[in-house]
């Protein structure tokens, strides 16, 4: 599994907030002044920290990188090949200058080892400003092969999206998925008040396939594998649990402008005949890989099931227009919701359900970030006010 973090350039913003959590990460993984020292090499440098990697073995070092991330473009595959050869050779001093080193006695290290019952080195991924952050690990063995990775929930939100993860992994290995592979738990806990869930590697090294035809195909099979029931959108338990979010959320302006429109499209669209199943919660072009037999998906830490069918094929589509395609928010936004019909009907759902389910996720994913708090955490899409709701409410007013 590589990063989870979605591609997108490093502003000045964004490198400062990069500099201050690599501190605050340490802290937290190496809370001890006791113990032999553990020098790391940091990625690309300490003023624009993505990656701290181990600093005595260069084959370490290079796996490390080499399975960081998912390069979105030939120039960053470039500019990762090139750290790996400068790793591999030992030139990594020219490119790799910045090291920050910290004591081991009581730190994470030891107690992966413990946990998993084998020596493992660790490489650190430093993520963007986001409310749902967390310490995530590359686990790495002697040789360079990547053992699994490891998700750290050191507060209230982060902890309860591991522990969904680590339930939500456990359900569907059990759940026959055959187009879909997902990482299998290796290990779940909790260390030092933090939850911890050690996870598998999945096969990203594979030679891809193309992954158009097969998209919509996978999404259905999850929407469909814990059972799908149908009813009026008013009669839905979904109704209920949405109605409760939104009433947490209503103490800010944007939660109040949610608020409405939320109750104003579910009113409009009580009678509709929608199904409900199971979605990813974070399906996106950057939290899957395409092989020739399987679709690799991991990030599970938003699955969910009695949602609209259908709401996944929406979100990969907005991520996708945002993050890939470079649109303008508020642009991709009324994008997805003007293809609704087209974008749905693989799943089954007609144009007028489509529509509506369309302006359901919108609500739902507004929620998600307000829950989140995801503008005070400083995330590139944080404040709704300046490209969802907009057009949420001016679509719910049109229905």
């Amino acid at each position: 599994m590589p990063t989870n973090n979605a591609p997108a350039a490093l502003t000045a913003s964004d490198s400062s907030l990069r500099a201050a959590y690599l501190t605050e990460v340490l802290g937290l993984l190496y809370p001890s002044d006791d113990g032999a020292a553990i020098e790391y090499l940091v990625v690309p440098d300490a003023r624009r920290p993505r990656l701290l990697v181990p600093a005595d073995d260069r084959r370490l070092a290079a796996a490390a990188v080499r399975r960081y991330a998912e390069p979105t473009s030939r120039l960053a595959r470039l500019k990762r090949d090139a750290v790996v050869a400068a790793l591999r050779t030992g030139a990594s001093g020219l490119l790799l200058r910045d090291r920050v080193t910290v004591a081991g006695h009581g730190g994470i290290d030891a107690h992966l080892c413990e946990a998993l019952g084998q020596h493992v080195r660790v490489s650190v991924h430093i993520g963007p400003a986001r409310a749902n952050r967390k310490p995530v690990l590359q686990l790495l063995a002697p040789g360079g092969t990547t053992v699994g990775f490891v998700k750290l929930g050191v507060n209230e939100l982060t902890r309860r999206l591991v522990r969904a993860e680590t339930n939500a992994l456990k359900s569907l290995a059990c759940a026959g998925l055959s187009l879909i592979t997902t990482p299998t738990v290796l290990h779940g806990g909790v260390w030092r008040g933090h939850e911890v869930l050690v996870q598998s590697a999945l096969p990203i090294w594979r030679p891809r396939s193309a992954v158009r035809a097969r998209l919509n195909p996978a999404m259905r099979e999850l929407a469909e594998a814990f059972g799908v029931t149908r009813c009026r959108l008013a009669q839905s338990e979904y109704r209920g649990r949405l109605t409760t979010r939104l009433g947490t959320v209503k103490v800010s302006d944007d939660g109040r402008v949610l608020e409405r429109a939320a109750a104003e499209l579910l009113k409009r669209a009580g009678s509709a005949q929608l199904s409900f199943g199971a979605w990813h919660g974070d399906w996106t072009p950057w939290n899957m890989a395409a092989l020739a037999d399987t679709l690799l998906v991991w990030d599970w830490e938003r699955f969910c099931t009695g949602v609209p069918v259908g709401f996944d094929g929406a979100h990969y589509a907005l991520q996708a227009a945002i993050v890939t395609a470079g649109r303008e928010p508020a642009t991709a936004v009324d994008h997805v919701i003007d293809n609704a019909p087209a974008l749905l009907a693989p799943f089954g759902v007609g144009a007028a359900a489509a529509r509506i389910t369309v302006l359901l996720y919108l609500v739902d994913l507004a929620t998600r970030y307000l829950t989140d708090r995801q503008a005070e955490a400083g995330a590139r899409l944080g404040v709704l006010g300046t490209w969802l709701l907009p057009a949420l409410v001016r679509r719910v007013s049109h229905l």
